[in-house]
C-alpha cells in the first residue's frame, strides 16, 4: 500500500506502510508529538522504546494480516501516523481499533483525514476486517467531527479514561462498519 495525494497547502503527503528502517524516525516523531498535545495517551517523556523494540513492534504489523502501521510523510519526514490493532482469537479477529496522531504545525490541512482513508481502504480490500473502533478524549472536538464525517458514530461512553494534570477526561467510544 503506498499513495500520494496533494494537501489542501499543495504539499506532497505519501502514505504507506510503516518498515523496520523508519523505527528511529518515528520514534522521534512520537517523541515530539507528545510533547503537542493532551489528546493522546501518552505525554512528553512518556514514550520510551528503543529503536529495537519499535523495529519489532513494526515487524509484528507487518506479520499481521489484519493489522496495519501506516505513516504519512511529506519530502521524507514523517507527519503522521495512524495504527490499527486487531484481536488474535477467530471470534474477534474481524474488530480492532485504531490510533491517530499528527505533527501539530500540520493539522488541519487533512492528514489524518487521508490516514483513515487509507485504513478504511485497507480494511475493505482485506476482507478480514468488518468493525473498526476508536476512543477519543471528550474535549477533542476537532477528532470527534473528522471521525463523524468519515462516517464513526458514537457507541458509549468510558468514564475517567484520561488523567491529566490532576483532570480526568472521558473518552467517547466510536465505531465504523466497513463491509
Amino acid at each position: 500500500m503506498k499513495k500520494h495525494v496533494t494537501l489542501k497547502n499543495g504539499q506532497l503527503l505519501s502514505i504507506r506502510r510503516g518498515e523496520g528502517q523508519d523505527a528511529a524516525k518515528i520514534i522521534a516523531y512520537i517523541q515530539q508529538i507528545a510533547g503537542e498535545s493532551d489528546h493522546l495517551t501518552f505525554g512528553s517523556g512518556e514514550f520510551n522504546i528503543t529503536v529495537e523494540q519499535e523495529v519489532k513492534i513494526i515487524e509484528d504489523f507487518q506479520r499481521s494480516a489484519n493489522q496495519v502501521y501506516l505513516i504519512a510523510e511529506i519530502d521524507g519526514n514523517v507527519v503522521g501516523n495512524l495504527s490499527f490493532k486487531a484481536r488474535g482469537r477467530p471470534r474477534i479477529s474481524h474488530t480492532g481499533e485504531f490510533g491517530v496522531s499528527v505533527l501539530k504545525e500540520y493539522w488541519g490541512i487533512g492528514i489524518g483525514k487521508h490516514l483513515i482513508n487509507s485504513l478504511l481502504e485497507w480494511a475493505r480490500e482485506g476482507g478480514i476486517i468488518r468493525k473498526i473502533n476508536l476512543r477519543v478524549k471528550e474535549d477533542n472536538l476537532q477528532g470527534i467531527a473528522l471521525y463523524k464525517q468519515l462516517g464513526f458514530h458514537e457507541e458509549g461512553k468510558l468514564t475517567r479514561d484520561f488523567h491529566i494534570n490532576g483532570k480526568f477526561y472521558d473518552s467517547i467510544c466510536m465505531g465504523i462498519h466497513v463491509d
